[in-house]
């Protein structure tokens, strides 16, 4: 038998900005169902895959099997999207072998990134597997102008020859000490985008609260939970991808979000899943 996967959606109902989001409706389409119908694509064209919605709250739960969405209930306690998702994990009769943590409130995640997180998880040995963007220069630039706004908003990453992660930061990194002369030499900028997608390993995942949390992870300097799988030498596996011409978003958090998704599919259209 092959591989088990599991695709966890976390969903938690209470938000400040926008309360019950994951039922929020987008172009008429409760957010959830939008999440769950690319975790269903994903499923479709990949043998032993499974997902399931991990939520903590019976309202989302009654809408999950009134449209036949698998759904688990999870501990109010869980203080992260990825407790939640470990939650969920722990919940099922088997322990999957690979784990991809697609958050509920990304529902415009292109499914060919989830895809290649599979891909590489078949073809590399690592231990987590999570995607950047090769940023060119004009994307290198929007960046280094965001940052004067809102410094702390967008993270980067350095990695080896093989692709692994090297370092996080909400710096960006690397520093490029002559511009002038690295555009005229370099086709693209040297710097990467982190993409907030995580997929793990079994025993990554169930190490990960095991983890001691290191010096780069607390909120004082960088506040990046991934620093503590560098911190205590697992490999992380950066995933190389791109939107395909497509603009998409992090995440929804607030009603101008939300007409900023509405945007981009009306602009793009829906996936074709």
């Amino acid at each position: 038998m092959s591989q088990s996967i599991l695709i966890v959606i976390p969903a938690r109902y209470a938000s400040t900005r926008l309360p019950g989001k994951p039922l929020v409706k987008i172009a008429g389409v409760e957010m959830i169902k939008r999440v769950a119908d690319i975790a269903a694509s994903i499923c479709r064209h990949n043998e032993n895959c499974s997902y399931v919605v991990a939520t903590d709250d019976q309202r989302i739960v009654e809408y999950c099997n009134g449209v036949s969405v698998p759904v688990v209930m999870t501990a109010e306690t869980c203080r992260s999207g990825t407790e939640r998702c470990w939650d969920a994990v722990s919940q099922q009769d088997s322990a999957p072998d690979f784990i991809v943590n697609l958050q509920g409130d990304n529902p415009l995640c292109p499914p060919w990134v989830i895809q290649q997180l599979i891909d590489e998880w078949k073809a590399c040995p690592a231990d987590v597997f999570t995607p950047c963007i090769h940023l060119d220069w004009a994307e290198y630039d929007r960046l280094v102008e965001s940052k004067k706004t809102t410094p702390y908003s967008g993270t980067t990453v350095l990695v080896d020859k093989n692709g692994y992660a090297m370092a996080f930061s909400k710096s960006t990194i690397p520093a490029i000490r002559k511009p002038e002369k690295a555009r005229e030499t370099m086709e693209k900028s040297p710097v990467r985008r982190h993409v907030g997608l995580y997929a793990y390993t079994h025993s990554a995942l169930k190490n990960y609260f095991e983890l001691p949390e290191g010096d780069y992870e607390k909120g004082a300097v960088e506040g990046l939970e991934q620093m503590r799988f560098l911190y205590n030498g697992l490999r992380v596996k950066m995933v190389e991808v791109n939107y395909r011409g497509r603009k998409t978003t992090s995440g929804v958090d607030s009603p101008e979000d939300v007409a900023r998704v509405e945007a981009i599919l009306a602009e793009y259209g829906e996936y074709d899943l």
